[in-house]
């Protein structure tokens, strides 16, 4: 589980340990969202090699500015769920996970929850933890 506070601009700031500098080498070139229960969504993500990796899913529970309950698959350009191993990812990564997002109000802030379940114990848990705290650097890029 991830957990930050955010305030900032819009009222959001970032408080997370920092660790991994590569991460900021990765970028999201391919953002397709249709976030409403049912609907699904497609992701890259680009290595520093120039290589992309893809997600896609679909989404569980919406509540407005409550949380986002979504499964995790990898899959190709198109959407297709393959296995990690498609984009060269070894460990026994679940053929789909779910993340959950929840939001909540303190003390005029909003504290940011995320979990991630279906990981693979050990190095490919960590390192998808680097690479969501990176995301969670850029939000806070972008806040301010």
């Amino acid at each position: 589980m991830l957990r930050s506070n955010l305030y900032g601009r819009l009222g959001l700031s970032l408080s997370i340990s920092k660790n991994g500098a590569v991460r900021k080498f990765f970028t999201c070139p391919v953002a397709e969202m249709d976030v409403r229960v049912g609907g699904k969504y497609l992701w890259a993500t680009r290595w520093p090699d120039g290589r992309n990796s893809y997600n896609t899913g679909k989404y569980l529970d919406v509540i407005p500015h409550e949380k986002i309950v979504f499964t995790n698959c990898f899959s190709d350009e198109h959407g297709n769920i393959v296995p990690a191993s498609y984009h060269g990812l070894s460990g026994n990564f679940a053929m789909e996970m779910v993340i959950a997002v929840t939001f909540k109000e303190l003390d005029g802030k909003t504290e940011m929850t995320l979990r991630h379940v279906g990981l693979p114990e050990g190095e490919m848990s960590d390192m998808t933890k680097q690479g969501w705290n990176k995301s969670f650097d850029k939000l806070e890029e972008s806040l301010k």
